[in-house]
């Protein structure tokens, strides 16, 4: 299963090899020393990786916009049901929200498509910064990886930044200047998630949207991410720690343009860019969602989802002159 994996992400870190060695090249030409050379194209792979996805970012965006409009919809169909606990209602009201995420191309898991998306990269990377001193050191399995030969495997490793090689742990190593560069990095890591989190749920959401369970779940995740970030983030090289780190403050900075300019409706920020607008004497472009019908909207004798509408026949005028009738008795 392992040499499946590594076998998976070859082709990834054969690809990040190759920017890490052009970053490099570039920064040295500049005069870097070795070791802040190497960590600078670690930072320069990141921002080519987080460029890449700059596409599926904006789909994020489209889409949780559209996941915040759809809110009352969503809403009304959990009123229908609530309290409903049989297999058919469960079934019709998945069948309902099914129908309203087709119907307004609203894709609830996209969020996590640029998580997901940077995840190879992220283990890629681990992977490739992990095995520099057995392949510096010719250990067998550990071959050459693109330009990153056994010579330039001992090249970065052999460099430092404040006295730590990029391929040195918390756990894995015994030097005082190690353990306090990983724990500042964990804490810069920990600082700007958070940031970036709370930003988001403070002035990017609507009211509504922050009383519900799901809101709540973020609220403690929120709090604990620092704390996943401590237990994971000793295993990790400083390498790895200074892409996190790099891609936490994208993410900020992305984050934060995303607020400023394109806000969630219903949410501080939304007002907060109206009243810009306001001032400069512009109006701001409402949103609007293709495929969403308020149900307010729709007739009380609209025929209902299923149900077949039967003909009506032309009604006879209450003043409709009577025929003639036939005279009696031959008159």
């Amino acid at each position: 299963m392992i040499d499946f994996f590594n076998t998976l992400l070859y082709p990834i870190k054969f690809g990040e090899a190759w920017v890490m060695y052009a970053w490099h090249w570039l920064f040295d030409v500049i005069g870097l020393p070795t070791g802040w050379a190497w960590a600078m194209s670690i930072v320069g792979l990141t921002v080519v990786v987080r460029v890449l996805l700059i596409p599926l970012f904006v789909k994020q965006i489209h889409s949780s916009r559209r996941m915040q409009l759809i809110q009352p919809e969503m809403q009304k169909i959990q009123k229908k049901y609530k309290g409903k606990r049989d297999p058919e209602s469960q079934k019709a009201q998945q069948a309902e929200i099914m129908d309203l995420y087709r119907r307004t191309g609203t894709n609830p898991f996209s969020s996590c498509l640029p998580i997901l998306i940077q995840s190879p990269f992220f283990f890629a990377l681990f992977q490739l910064l992990n095995n520099l001193k057995a392949q510096a050191e010719g250990v067998p399995g550990h071959p050459a990886i693109g330009p990153i030969t056994n010579e330039v495997a001992a090249q970065i490793e052999s460099s430092t930044i404040f006295g730590a090689k990029l391929s040195d742990a918390f756990l894995t190593s015994g030097d005082l200047s190690v353990k306090i560069l990983t724990a500042v990095l964990i804490v810069l890591m920990s600082a700007t998630t958070f940031t970036t989190q709370y930003q988001l749920m403070r002035k990017n959401m609507p009211a509504s949207a922050l009383d519900n369970p799901f809101a709540k779940q973020q609220k403690v995740l929120l709090y604990l991410m620092p704390i996943f970030f401590a237990i994971s983030g000793i295993n990790f090289p400083i390498g790895v720690l200074l892409y996190w780190l790099t891609t936490n403050l994208w993410t900020m900075g992305q984050q934060f343009y995303v607020i400023r300019n394109m806000p969630a409706p219903g949410s501080e920020a939304e007002r907060a860019r109206r009243e810009r607008l306001k001032r400069r004497g512009k109006d701001m472009d409402e949103l609007t969602v293709p495929g969403l019908v308020d149900a307010d909207t729709v007739a009380d004798d609209a025929p209902k989802a299923g149900q077949r509408q039967q003909p009506k026949g032309k009604k006879r005028a209450k003043t409709q002159t009577p025929r003639p009738q036939a005279p009696k008795n031959g008159r």
